[in-house]
């Protein structure tokens, strides 16, 4: 694990949305500051709010005959954070069980070649990665499962670990729409009707409730791998 000369562990948390007043940049601002309660200092990145492009560009395109690679500014401005960071946290919205479009590209471009993979010591060696992907569907429908799967293939397996992180876990957060979603067995999607009052109210604290837990169990793995 990385430790910076005061000691103090950093935590990057990336916000892939493009709404400030939605569930995810809600979580993303508890998930701060329950890591800053933690100890960390904490690096917010919101994707949209800082603007960035997730468009390849010439620039930023690999070199695979040159690893060191000189990329854009911006890009090796990501690079920095990513490095600061002992932790990071990716929250965002499930978009057809997978990641927005803005942190795919930001992956695409920033974990880039000769950087996030490409050597063999890996310069993200020992990094701590948690995915919060907050998703519409029910927590009883049978979908949350294979899309659990299909995320932690993808992210923690495809991504995290072949870049060098020592840790990384989905922590999928069903139930983020005020509307209990279910597809049934004939691939139609059923839509309940919306939750109000009171019932809304306990609805999202016990969504706030699952999250702090997903971050709490990462936080107490990384304890114990210290």
């Amino acid at each position: 694990m990385t430790q910076h000369r005061n000691d103090t562990r950093t935590a990057l948390v990336v916000l892939a949305h493009h709404r400030s007043d939605s569930l995810t940049a809600h979580t993303a601002r508890r998930t701060t500051a329950q890591l800053e309660a933690a100890g960390y200092r904490v690096d917010l990145l919101d994707l949209h709010a800082e603007g960035f492009d997730p468009r390849m560009t010439e620039a930023d395109q690999p070199d695979w005959g040159n690893r060191e690679k000189t990329y854009s500014r911006e890009v090796r401005d990501h690079m920095r954070r990513v490095l600061e960071a002992d932790v990071v946290v990716a929250v965002f919205p499930v978009y057809w069980q997978s990641v927005p479009a803005v942190l795919k590209g930001w992956i695409d471009r920033v974990w880039n070649y000769g950087f996030a993979y490409g050597r063999s010591k890996p310069r993200l060696a020992g990094k701590r990665m948690l995915w919060l992907a907050l998703a519409g569907a029910a927590a009883d429908d049978p979908v949350t499962e294979g899309m659990h799967s299909l995320l932690e293939a993808n992210l923690s397996e495809g991504i995290a670990y072949y870049c060098g992180f020592s840790h990384s876990r989905v922590g999928l957060l069903p139930d983020a729409e005020d509307r209990p979603q279910r597809v049934d067995a004939e691939g139609n999607l059923l839509v309940g009707d919306a939750v109000s009052g009171a019932g809304r109210e306990a609805q999202y604290a016990d969504f706030d409730r699952r999250a702090r837990e997903f971050v709490e169990k990462f936080l107490a793995h990384e304890a114990v791998a210290v």
